[in-house]
């Protein structure tokens, strides 16, 4: 524990550190103080909690906390910019802390990590220590848990998002604005919901929104400038615009932090939304196995030349990475608006003639995607829609990257 005049004076080598900080106005040595006797806890150390940890550090806030349970991985470099090659496989939280430490970008402050997946039973002890929560993560159960906690416990939370080209900020549950249920009373649909791993994102775009949230912290803890409380921050990375959107007020029949809440304590969050927490691809199971093939048995009617059809259903920007020769492209959105069109139901039964050299067989028709979990709602539309016609339609389990597993190492995987 630091002693009482080191936490209400600047040393010199702090002055000569924070200096360009020290002269701005409203800011100035009382503000620099506010950092560095503050604790801020960081939940996600992928795209947007690299800047965020990187900002905060330099900034000078006195303890950041980090929090990750996953390993990095190589996909994660173009964007999670503390990570590298070399920590393929680590820990985040403590290949920040690594990466923090081996840059000696602040040899001031206090780094402490939480190699855990915050649930309903660890999150509060571990909340309860930290001034402010940055929420980095990037799935909703985490979101309602960081937002439940954060009002139980009364702490501000800094909330950022980012998905393919867009991303948003705003700040809850400070100074009376509005939590986040009471924006989102309710989960949405799970299906509803994409991620980095499903949607894809352009580098870029954390490191924007990520740097803003440490901006967020800095001007909490310092009470200097306007924060984004009852706001949201909107970037449109396709155009380089931002604009503001005024959120609803705090709401009186808030669950959580109304008048009379009824949540009281914290939940089974993955329950209560319907989906995991862990930030990885959901495996879906609806298909009994009778309705799904394997890549090696399909594999071997590829190579008899039995005849067949091979539908992708990937979105064509990752066609254009990889592709199953001879299949045909029919994107999984394109396929749900298109699957009740007589003209299209025609264009597959032509297809299923022309390819179908035993017209007394019903013709083989194999649905794919990247892991295969689009595939098999696909599936489970085709067979309604296509019942009439001579076909048998299933899955190809585990999609392109059981493909690329099991028959095709140099097939390439994302």
């Amino acid at each position: 524990m630091k002693d009482d005049y080191a936490m209400a004076h600047l040393s010199n080598a702090e002055v000569a550190r924070y200096g360009r900080q020290l002269i701005l106005e409203d800011f100035a040595v009382k503000g620099q103080l506010a950092l560095k006797n503050a604790s801020v806890l960081i939940v996600g150390c992928g795209g947007l909690g690299c800047p965020t940890a990187s900002y905060l550090s330099a900034a000078g806030v006195g303890i950041l906390g980090l929090v990750d349970y996953d390993c990095v991985e190589i996909n994660n470099l173009h964007r999670q910019v503390l990570h590298d090659e070399e920590k393929v496989g680590m820990n985040k939280a403590l290949s920040i802390a690594a990466s923090l430490k081996k840059q000696v970008l602040n040899s001031l402050i206090e780094t402490r990590t939480h190699e855990i997946l915050l649930n309903k039973d660890n999150a509060m002890g571990v909340i309860s220590t930290y001034d402010i929560v940055v929420d980095c993560s990037d799935n909703v159960p985490t979101r309602y848990l960081l937002n439940d906690a954060c009002v139980l416990l009364n702490k501000p939370l800094v909330s950022g998002s980012a998905l393919r080209y867009d991303g948003q900020l705003t700040v809850y549950h400070s100074d009376g604005g509005p939590c986040y249920r009471c924006i989102f009373p309710k989960p949405p649909p799970p299906y509803t919901v994409a991620n980095c791993s499903d949607g894809g994102v352009l580098g870029m775009v954390p490191g924007i929104i990520g740097t803003l949230q440490a901006l967020e912290v800095v001007k909490l803890l310092t009470k200097t400038g306007d924060t984004l409380r009852g706001k949201l921050m909107i970037f449109d990375g396709a155009s380089s615009s931002f604009r503001k959107i005024k959120l609803r007020e705090r709401r009186e029949d808030c669950s959580v932090c109304g008048r009379c809440p009824t949540i009281t304590e914290l939940q089974d969050y993955e329950l209560l939304c319907g989906a995991s927490a862990n930030d990885k691809d959901a495996d879906v199971d609806l298909l009994d196995e009778f309705d799904r093939v394997e890549v090696k048995e399909y594999k071997r009617i590829v190579d008899v030349s039995s005849p067949h059809i091979l539908l992708d259903v990937r979105p064509k920007a990752e066609v254009s990475i990889c592709v199953i020769p001879g299949s045909i492209n029919l994107p999984f959105n394109s396929l749900t608006r298109q699957v009740c069109d007589e003209s299209y139901v025609g264009q597959i039964s032509e297809r299923c003639v022309e390819c179908n050299s035993s017209p007394d067989q019903p013709l083989p028709v194999f649905v794919v995607c990247r892991r295969g979990n689009d595939s098999q709602i696909v599936v489970e539309t085709l067979k309604k829609t296509l019942e009439q016609l001579p076909v048998v339609v299933k899955d190809l389990k585990g999609g392109l990257h059981a493909w690329a597993s099991d028959v095709d190492p140099e097939f390439p995987v994302y």
